[in-house]
């Protein structure tokens, strides 16, 4: 079972999100003030409702499932219907639409403990009023919609049990941060709950704690029949739920990082990264697990961002993750529509990056406002070839150059790369990077990988066969270029000198050496400029044959990238 769609109507700052449609990743980015955290919310209240209602019908605890009571999570009429709104006479409820998809032995199963037939589809309507009350409705239309109506307290039961709801609000405080973690390992804890053995031993724990409580009361009881001369009896009670939800709820997580230390005294980074990490491992046991969280970037150094955006992505393989985020860094730029932008009290998906760039206040530059990709090389060389190779290699990476939707940036050295990915990503841009295969761009990705800018899918590195080390321009076909050297600096390359396994610029030097000529950073920038400048004139003929397999596979890497 999964949630697929979510739809609001009149709750706080949102006097209208419809049908917000819930994938494994959802994204809502708005300026603040807004309403993000209003749409999180709004769904744990809707959630909790249908839980509560669950409760109801079924008159009697559920232990293993955590279900809140906190004040702050429930609807109150006054606080949560748009204040604007108040002094209306019609139209007075906030409404909430929940859609559910069931797969097919879900389905059966609906048939069979409910005794209505499903196409897989489960609507759900959950309304307030000034009562502050919830009314839970099917929303089916057609034959049979009455029937499942009237049954909405054993479907509310029936989604309950197979949907695990989790709400990370913004973590403000220690106290707030403790809270939420001490819940999650209380609801962890609480599968024992269902072992025969563990209820053994709480009924063997409670009988030996009666004849304790036993003397208490009488304790307590003579003294207070003194100056209270009616009093018959004082009871010390310690229910069953209470019992075991202290054994579960009183616990400690110790962080030893070099000195064991109570995550309470832990930075709030820290704080915020274990709740993740508790959510990622969870256990469970089959249907829906819905995690929504508020501004996970709260309290963390912008580097550690970097590693949560990837924890977050891990988690919605298993889970379907809704977060709200004003960072760029979390906009899902390869699915456009998982972006929902909050603005002027609606929702919608959005449509494009550049809408989302407006949205969150990014400055990109002029080459980047269109650009969703970007391909990130080491030289301006490198650019002009580039430029030139890959629309005639692939008629869609020609159609994204011209239309600057792919784009290719310089670096400007190897040394340059994290920093540069970083600007890119704060610009909302998905990048690829070309490295040579030599010390300096190898350095270069390491210290990327490192710093979370980066993955191994991410890069392609120019490798030729037989070449231990290997640049751009090993890729080329020597008679492209060989002739504009020779008319501009007066150096042939047709020399065995030029023929070995060295890299390109390693071999070049040497025949510059070898004839008389100057060779330093400045003259080999201004060959390279030469080279690209021939591959620019002649694209189709410009790589060799027996050693463009990383251009090839740069192409590939590029085509799945965009999809």
């Amino acid at each position: 079972m999964k949630l697929t769609k979510f739809s609001i109507t009149n709750y706080r700052s949102i006097t209208k999100a419809h049908k917000i449609n819930i994938s494994a990743l959802i994204v809502l980015v708005g300026k603040n003030n807004e309403g993000k955290s209003n749409i999180l919310k709004a769904l744990n209240v809707a959630m909790n409702a249908l839980q509560e209602h669950a409760l109801v019908f079924r008159r009697r605890r559920v232990i293993h499932r955590y279900t809140s009571t906190r004040r702050e999570e429930r609807y109150f009429w006054k606080r949560d219907f748009p204040v604007a709104l108040q002094e209306r006479k019609q139209g007075t409820q906030s409404i909430f639409r929940l859609e559910f998809e069931l797969d097919d032995a879900e389905t059966d199963e609906f048939k069979q403990v409910i005794g209505s037939n499903l196409n897989g589809i489960l609507p759900l309507v959950i309304k307030f009023g000034k009562d502050n009350k919830p009314i839970i409705d099917i929303a089916k239309q057609g034959r049979g919609a009455k029937t499942l109506s009237g049954k909405s307290g054993k479907i509310a039961q029936f989604i309950a049990e197979k949907i695990y709801f989790n709400y990370i609000p913004a973590v403000r405080t220690d106290q707030e941060a403790i809270r939420i973690i001490r819940e999650m390992l209380s609801s962890e804890l609480s599968v024992l709950e269902k072992e025969d053995e563990y209820l053994q031993a709480l009924e063997t724990i409670s009988k030996l704690q009666q004849p304790i409580l036993a003397s208490l009361e009488q304790k307590i009881k003579e003294p207070l029949s003194e100056f209270l001369p009616n009093i018959e009896n004082v009871h010390i009670e310690i229910s069953e739920v209470q019992r075991m939800t202290s054994l579960r709820r009183d616990v400690e997580l110790i962080i030893d990082d070099g000195s064991p230390t109570s995550i309470e005294y832990k930075g709030d980074g820290v704080k915020s990264l274990a709740t993740l990490a508790l959510l990622k491992d969870k256990y469970s046991t089959g249907g829906a697990s819905i995690i929504a969280i508020e501004e996970p970037e709260s309290h963390l150094h912008p580097a550690a961002i970097h590693q949560l955006r990837d924890i977050i992505v891990e988690l919605s393989k298993a889970n379907q993750v809704i977060i709200s985020s004003h960072n760029p860094l979390f906009v899902d730029r390869h699915n456009i529509t998982s972006n929902i932008i909050i603005n002027e009290r609606t929702a919608k998906p959005a449509r494009s990056i550049k809408e989302i760039r407006e949205l969150l206040g990014v400055q990109a530059s002029d080459n980047l406002v269109n650009a969703n990709y970007v391909l990130v090389v080491e030289g301006a060389d490198d650019v002009i070839s580039l430029k030139a190779l890959l629309p005639v290699l692939s008629r869609k990476l020609s159609t994204a150059i011209n239309s600057n939707t792919l784009v290719i940036e310089e670096i400007g050295g190897a040394s340059n790369l994290a920093y540069k990915l970083s600007m890119l990503a704060n610009a909302l841009c998905i990048s690829y990077i070309l490295l040579d295969n030599d010390k300096a761009g190898i350095e270069a990705y390491d210290k990327a990988l490192s710093k979370g800018f980066i993955t191994a899918k991410d890069c392609t590195f120019i490798t030729c066969n037989g070449m231990r080390e290997s640049e751009f321009e090993d890729t080329l076909q020597l008679n492209v270029y060989i002739e504009a050297i020779r008319n501009k600096f007066g150096v042939d390359l047709d020399t065995a000198k030029f023929r070995n396994a060295s890299k390109w610029s390693d071999r070049v030097g040497v025949v510059f050496r070898d004839q008389g000529k100057l060779w330093n950073n400045s003259v080999e920038a201004n060959v390279k400029y030469t080279v690209a400048e021939r591959v620019n004139a002649t694209p189709r003929n410009a790589l060799n044959q027996h050693k463009r397999n990383s251009i090839d596979a740069l192409v590939k890497s590029l085509e799945i990238m965009m999809g």
